[in-house]
């Protein structure tokens, strides 16, 4: 038989193995960087939450303590070597809650400002709707924030009361109704 013959009787779904390219092992490579570098990023709190093993906890460790940028790199190397090791799939899920809860977080302060712009820019109306869904507001106070608020506005001032109007939204929104 011929070289060439020895590949014709080779079944590809035989392997073991699954085939991978370079450039895919690469990019794989590279999102395990990605991912190590987002574990950096993470406060402590979050961190803690993170399941891993001690080598790679004390490897990002390391790298939030180091200053310099090639160490740094170097460092985030060496997370990714350990990150082929490790349970990449708890962590990502756990990455992903952050930014489920990060993004939950964003969208209600969105809406919150959506309310305070409307409350100083809109209608007795928005008044009125806002009291709706929160009932437990004391209109009273929040008429005397929304004057200040468009007062400092009309004369160019800095926003203190606009911010002090969005801080008592925020309060209403996180009381139990």
């Amino acid at each position: 038989m011929t070289n060439e013959e020895d590949f014709d009787h080779i079944d590809p779904t035989d392997q073991d193995e699954e085939w991978v390219s370079k450039s895919q092992a690469k990019r794989d490579m590279h999102a395990l960087q990605e991912l190590g570098k987002k574990l950096v990023a993470l406060n402590k709190d979050q961190l803690a939450k993170v399941p891993m093993d001690e080598t790679l906890r004390e490897a990002v460790d390391e790298c939030r303590r180091l200053k310099k940028g090639e160490a740094i790199r170097r460092q985030l190397q060496y997370i990714g070597r350990l990150m082929r090791l490790a349970d990449t799939d708890g962590i990502s899920q756990t990455m992903d809650s952050f930014e489920a809860g990060k993004q939950a977080h964003d969208a209600h302060f969105h809406r919150l400002e959506r309310w305070r712009d409307r409350l100083i820019n809109g209608t007795p109306d928005d008044l009125t709707d806002y009291v709706a869904a929160f009932p437990h507001a004391d209109i009273q106070h929040l008429r005397q924030l929304i004057r200040n608020a468009q007062r400092e506005a009309q004369q160019q001032k800095p926003p203190a009361s606009s911010r002090k109007l969005f801080k008592y939204l925020r309060e209403l929104a996180e009381e139990p109704s």
